[in-house]
C-alpha cells in the first residue's frame, strides 16, 4: 500500500529525517534524536510536522447540531475562535477516535463553521461517519474532508511564544488554551491555536498545503519527529488513539480512558445514555500509570501483575521517560488497585518492580 506523503515530505527527506508508517501516512520518527527533540520542547522549543491529522471541514445550518450529536463535549457553546477535546463515541459509548474541535474565526478563508480533527488514518473514517449521520438524521451540512489540503505544524515548549510571536502579527500571549485566531505568519494566512500534544505551552498553526514549506520554514527552530511526540505526550499521561484505545483490539469508554471530563451528558451525542450509566455504576478498569522502581523499559503489550504474579492488566504505552530518567507506562488496571501501591511489569519475561501512579507523570 502505497503511504500518504504529507506537504512536507520533499523537506523532511532534504533535511535527513528518519521516517516511518504511522496512520498510513510516511512521516518522521526523528531528525537528530529522540532525545535532542524531547529537550528542546522541555526545555526551549521544537516543531512539529502534524500534517497527519485529519482535517474535517463542516459547514451549513445544521453543523453545528450534527457535529454535537457526533462528539461527546458540547461544541454548541463554543463562539468563533474557540475549540474544545472530545471522544467520538459509538451507540455503546466505546471510544472510535478522540478529537479537537475547532470553531474557527469567521476571518479565516477556509469555509467551516466547525473544523473537526480526528487522528491520523481516521479521516475517511470519519468523513463517512458524519455524512452517514448528516443524511440518516436528515440535517443540512456540508462534509468536506480537507486533509490533503491543509498543513499543520505544532510549535512546542516554554519558549514557543517568544519564538512564534516574532514571526506573526498577532499577539500570541494574548490567547488562552484552546483559543484560536487568524493570524499572518511569515505571510501566510494561518489558523493559530492555543492548543497541542505534549504537556508544554505551545501552539499549532494550520494553514494550505501550499504554504507549508513557508510555513515550516519561517518557525525555525529544533525540528522534532513522532518519536519525541510520543515520549512527550506519555509523560503527561495523553492518550494515543489506537494504542490506549481501539474500538475493536480494547474498546474502551472515556470512563475507562480517564477522559470523562470531555463528557458532557447534558448534550445529545451517540453514545450518550450508554455513558449516562456507566457514570452512575463506575467502572471495573481504569487507565492508570505505572513507574518501574527497577531499571527497565515497559512496552506494550507487556503484562502488569501483583508482587505474587497475578495478572493485573497490561500496558499499553510504555517508555524511557528522557525527563524522569526511568521507565513509565500506561495501562489499564483494576479500579481497587490504589496509587502508590506496589506491582510488576514483566519486561521481556522478567518481573520489574514498579507502582501505580496517576498521570501525569510530571507534576
Amino acid at each position: 500500500m502505497t503511504l500518504r506523503q504529507p506537504p512536507l515530505a520533499a523537506v523532511h527527506e532534504d533535511g535527513g529525517a528518519k521516517l516511518t508508517d504511522f496512520g498510513g501516512w510516511e512521516m518522521p520518527v526523528e531528525f537528530d534524536s529522540i532525545r535532542t527533540e524531547h529537550e528542546a520542547v522541555r526545555e526551549s522549543v521544537g516543531r512539529f510536522d502534524v500534517s497527519h491529522m485529519g482535517q474535517l471541514a463542516v459547514t451549513g445550518p445544521d453543523a453545528g447540531r450534527l457535529t454535537n450529536r457526533l462528539v461527546t463535549n458540547d461544541v454548541s457553546d463554543l463562539d468563533p475562535g474557540e475549540a474544545n477535546y472530545a471522544a467520538i463515541t459509538d451507540e455503546s459509548g466505546v471510544m472510535l477516535d478522540d478529537t479537537v474541535v475547532y470553531r474557527p474565526p469567521e476571518a479565516w478563508s477556509v469555509d467551516a463553521d466547525y473544523l473537526v480533527v480526528p487522528n491520523a488514518g481516521h479521516d475517511a473514517e470519519m468523513f463517512d461517519r458524519w455524512t452517514a449521520h448528516r443524511d440518516e438524521w436528515g440535517l443540512d451540512a456540508t462534509v468536506d474532508n480537507r486533509t490533503e489540503d491543509l498543513a499543520m505544524v505544532a510549535v512546542q515548549g516554554p519558549d514557543a511564544g517568544d519564538r512564534l510571536g516574532a514571526e506573526t502579527d498577532v499577539d500570541v500571549g494574548e490567547l488562552s488554551r484552546f483559543e484560536a485566531t487568524v493570524a499572518d505568519v511569515a505571510g501566510v494566512e494561518t489558523l493559530l491555536a492555543r492548543t497541542g500534544y505534549t504537556g508544554e505551552p505551545g501552539f499549532e498553526l494550520i494553514a494550505s498545503a501550499d504554504d507549508a514549506e513557508a510555513l515550516w520554514t519561517a518557525v525555525d527552530c529544533q525540528p522534532c519527529g513522532l518519536g519525541a511526540r510520543d515520549t512527550l505526550r506519555l509523560e503527561m499521561g495523553f492518550l494515543l488513539s489506537g494504542q490506549d484505545f481501539h474500538p475493536d483490539d480494547d474498546p474502551r469508554n472515556p470512563y475507562e480512558a480517564n477522559v470523562d471530563f470531555a463528557v458532557d451528558l447534558d448534550s445529545e451525542f451517540v453514545g450518550r445514555d450508554a455513558l449516562e450509566g456507566v457514570d452512575v455504576e463506575g467502572v471495573d478498569e481504569q487507565l492508570r500509570g505505572v513507574e518501574l522502581v527497577d531499571r527497565g523499559v515497559p512496552r506494550e503489550g507487556y503484562a502488569v501483575t501483583t508482587a505474587d504474579g497475578e495478572p493485573l492488566g497490561t500496558v499499553t504505552s510504555g517508555t524511557m521517560s528522557p525527563t524522569l530518567g526511568h521507565g513509565i507506562a500506561l495501562a489499564y488496571l483494576p479500579t481497587e488497585c490504589e496509587p502508590g501501591e506496589t506491582v510488576r511489569v514483566e519486561v521481556r519475561g522478567e518481573p520489574k518492580k514498579a507502582r501505580i501512579t496517576v498521570p501525569p507523570f510530571l507534576s
